[in-house]
């Protein structure tokens, strides 16, 4: 029983260590680029956020209830839980003035 569960165990290794799937997004100043990602629904993902601008940017997203403050030339990102199909809006708040995006789950 103990050598099923072990192989069990090793078997299921390489699907948490598998990557995730990421998609790039550059924020300068507000203005976001690409300004829309279309991802799969139902897998999990990352986001790597760039500011490239010149002052501070907060890529946030009410419904996926995520928010990331970044300094200018500062990298980060975030991972977002599997979604069910439909768009979901993110903006920089920061910069609520200028138009935000969204993500599309297909």
């Amino acid at each position: 029983m103990r050598i099923l569960f072990v192989l069990l165990a090793l078997l299921a290794l390489p699907a948490w260590g598998a990557p995730l799937p990421s998609y790039e997004l550059s924020i300068s100043d507000g203005h976001f680029t690409p300004p829309s990602l279309t991802v799969p629904a139902g897998q999990r993902f990352k986001i790597v956020v760039r500011n490239v601008g010149q002052g501070p940017v907060e890529f946030e997203s009410l419904p996926l209830r995520v928010e990331k403050v970044l300094g200018p030339g500062v990298t980060s990102f975030v991972v977002i839980h599997p979604l069910k199909p439909g768009r979901y809006t993110f903006f920089d708040e920061f910069h609520l003035d200028l138009p935000g995006g969204y993500i599309e789950a297909q």
